[in-house]
């Protein structure tokens, strides 16, 4: 069967392929130092010839939802968790370059030896997500749990996609972190230590999860909006709450909505959606599949020729998936172009400069977790490990 993917529509709304930036929500500004422009025809054959000149010195990572061509000259593909495991399971590599978001590279330095660099080609390749839950924001939040007599009942339990100083928070208060693929058994261990769950930083992986695995009641859950006074709960609210769910949410799979779901199965009947639960609740409930990246990607290899596919994610992963599985008819959820772009800031031209530099011994990008926030993230990411059925590698 040919490829039958089709390009989604161009939306104004998004921030395409890294071009544009939002202070806002985006970590960092500029990359230091001169980058060859995008045009430029020996772009591929630079970055070859420092792969070269670094030989082993240098391992690169690259995400799932990466640019292809940065896929071309990543050592390892996968998930963020997954690929910091990678890196700390190559000790001899001076430089590891991880070609992600921030809050991944952050995770790659706490698992890795104090000897080895980790680069970010692009230091303002961040998660929107992960920003959502600044750590003055969670302190103020746990101050608020305190003062109404909850605290000692909460357990925080942190998604993978927040920032190391997140992670140290939810490790000293006793908490664990969780992937997508073992957020169920995250959460069970929770409610086995508390009552209550401060799910953080994206809701809608806690309510699917809350809800879907383990039996709660929509009625058990609360959102509380950091910027809000008391996250704009009442104190009876806290008090009654099973699930108190962070404000955020990831810009990308949020985008989804219950008319994508119905749009596609008007044209296309038979068709199979599949979906991350990082989604709305709502999609979630239509989809007939919900699971992780890595999910995802299996699940389409084992997918009988001819079948047709929907997808809810990245749309770098869904047409590199289109390309893999062209035996199958595999769409994009969305009928407008929903590109990660904060991971599509790294580039070529970013990871040319920065393979370059690594090779003229010029150290930069350089992502250092400090030692307390270390100790603590660690703490918390070994909790998860420790799980029944998690200390493989999981992923998110």
């Amino acid at each position: 069967m040919a490829n039958t993917f089709t390009e989604p529509e161009s939306s104004p709304l998004l921030l395409l392929l890294g071009e544009g930036q939002d202070p806002l929500s985006e970590r960092g500004v500029d990359c230091p130092g001169g980058l060859p422009a995008p045009s430029d025809p020996n772009l591929v054959q630079r970055a070859e010839a420092a792969r070269q000149a670094l030989g082993d010195r240098a391992f690169i990572l690259g995400h799932h939802y990466q640019r292809d061509e940065v896929i071309a000259f990543a050592d390892v593909t996968g998930d963020s968790f997954k690929l910091a495991q990678k890196a700390a399971a190559r000790p001899d590599s001076e430089f590891i370059v991880f070609c992600g978001v921030h809050f991944m590279a952050e995770s790659a330095d706490i698992l890795t030896t104090d000897e080895q660099i980790v680069v970010l080609p692009d230091m303002a390749a961040g998660c929107s997500m992960a920003d959502m839950a600044a750590a003055d924001q969670v302190e103020d939040a746990w101050r608020t749990l305190e003062s109404v007599g909850v605290a000692d009942a909460t357990i925080p339990v942190t998604y993978m996609n927040s920032t190391a100083a997140i992670k140290a928070f939810t490790g000293e208060h006793g908490g664990t972190i969780c992937t997508s693929s073992n957020a169920e058994q995250s959460l069970r261990w929770a409610f086995e230590q508390g009552e209550k769950v401060l799910f953080l930083p994206d809701q809608h992986l806690g309510r699917n999860t809350a809800v879907l695995d383990l039996g709660l009641d929509l009625s058990d859950c609360v959102v509380f909006d950091p910027h809000r006074p008391g996250g704009g709960l009442t104190p009876q609210q806290l008090a009654d709450a099973r699930m108190i769910l962070w404000r955020g949410h990831c810009s990308v799979h949020g985008r989804f909505t219950e008319q994508s779901v119905d749009e596609i199965r008007a044209k296309v009947p038979d068709v199979n959606v599949l979906v991350h639960p990082e989604c709305r609740h709502e999609v979630v409930l239509k989809a007939d599949y919900v699971g992780s990246t890595e999910y995802i990607i299996k699940a389409l290899a084992a997918a009988e020729p001819g079948s047709s596919w929907a997808i809810g994610t990245e749309l770098n992963l869904v047409r590199r998936l289109a390309e893999e599985h062209q035996d199958k008819r595999i769409m994009f959820l969305d009928r407008t172009i929903c590109y990660c772009s904060t991971m599509n800031r790294i580039d070529l031209p970013h990871l040319v400069w920065a393979l370059v530099s690594l090779a003229e011994d010029r150290i930069v990008n350089q992502i250092v977790v400090g030692p307390a926030t270390a100790h603590w993230a660690r703490v918390a990411l070994d909790r998860m490990l420790a799980l029944p059925g998690v200390g493989a590698v999981p992923s998110d």
